[in-house]
């Protein structure tokens, strides 16, 4: 826990959105997560995207569940409206509220362990009713809460800290969300801000289901038996007076490259991912396609980022379920309570 706060004066020359809101009026409370997460740089992002969309941040409803990643909305709108949910329950609080009061833009914030482990049932089902929302999963593939196990998005064959090897075989949100029918469906990187912020835009501005995977390199526990970083490693070459665990300071990843390039990202346990980014031909309206595109690239140990599908007349929950527009604490007793005629006549149309 910090008790650092941010101060509230902003130097009267920061650049201004339309609505008068500088970036700092996009900010929360100051980071608690170790240096150099990737977690912080998606948190950035959102604030940037939230700025340029002019948004204003009293309409954002943000809502997570349990893991590192569940924090961060602490970080950033810290003028929004805010829940945090119990392990892996994020989805169906989101859905509710956002049956309640369709006014509001709906953030669902999680993270690999809580949604697709724990959480695997409510995110499918989130997908599949095309809930009004933007889901961002953090990825690191570890439970960085509780001594970094292996998530369900692990890949076979990675090393953990400790050393044990993961046998299980991955699951991949993006091609899950793809199958589910989620209307807006990308990947990208923490690092890669000049991606990840129109892709979070996009997100923003969709009607229906839009889902985000983000790749968030872990500093902790992405730090197995053999990095000059690692704790047994320091131990040993430490000739301090006593013993203490200490959280290497990090730089946050960072990675720019083309459209259609492939790059390798050496993340800080020294492992490499190979991020492929999709060309500017590719054409997203294909769900197929998108799902085909993406197992051809896993099988050459590639990781498609970009915008992998999206459709842009998808409807969502509100629309499928033709629900009212006024949210449900501005309707009065006579429309809540029509009383025994209307109720009737709903149960006769059930017969």
């Amino acid at each position: 826990m910090t008790y650092i706060t941010k101060p509230k004066l902003h130097h009267p020359t920061l650049p201004k959105n339309a609505l008068g809101f500088t970036r700092r009026d996009y900010e929360g409370k100051i980071s608690t997560l170790c240096a150099g997460c990737g977690h912080d740089s998606i948190s950035a992002a959102l604030i940037q995207a939230c700025w340029e969309l002019e948004i204003e941040p009293h309409r954002v409803a943000k809502l997570s569940g349990i893991g590192c990643s569940s924090k961060t909305p602490d970080y950033f709108l810290g003028n929004s409206h805010g829940f945090n949910t119990v392990h892996g329950r994020m989805p169906s609080v989101l859905t509710g509220a956002n049956l309640a009061n369709r006014e509001l833009l709906y953030l669902g914030v999680s993270g690999d362990g809580d949604s697709a482990s724990i959480g695997l049932g409510q995110f499918a089902h989130a997908m599949r009713r095309g809930v009004d929302m933007t889901y961002i999963v953090e990825n690191n593939g570890v439970y960085g809460l509780t001594k970094g196990q292996f998530s369900a998005t692990a890949d076979q064959g990675s090393k953990s800290k400790k050393g044990a090897i993961n046998s299980d075989t991955p699951i991949d949100l993006v091609s899950l969300a793809l199958q589910l029918g989620a209307s807006y469906v990308a990947r990208s990187f923490s690092g890669d801000k000049e991606q990840l912020v129109p892709l979070m835009k996009g997100a923003l501005r969709h009607r229906g289901a839009a889902f985000i995977d983000v790749v968030s390199p872990c500093v902790a526990f992405n730090n197995h038996a053999g990095s000059t970083k690692s704790y047994d490693y320091v131990r040993a070459h430490n000739e301090a007076v006593n013993r203490l665990d200490f959280m290497p300071r990090r730089d946050a990843i960072t990675a720019s490259y083309s459209p259609g390039e492939i790059i390798e990202v050496t993340q800080h346990d020294g492992s490499v991912l190979r991020l492929r980014k999709l060309a500017v031909g590719y054409d997203p309206g294909d769900r197929l396609a998108a799902m085909s595109h993406i197992a051809a690239h896993e099988a050459r140990g590639e990781i498609l980022t970009g915008l992998l599908y999206v459709d842009g007349s998808a409807d969502d929950l509100h629309g499928h379920l033709k629900t009212v527009k006024q949210p449900l604490n501005q309707l009065g007793e006579a429309q809540l309570c029509p009383g025994a005629g209307v109720l009737a006549a709903i149960n006769a149309e059930l017969a």
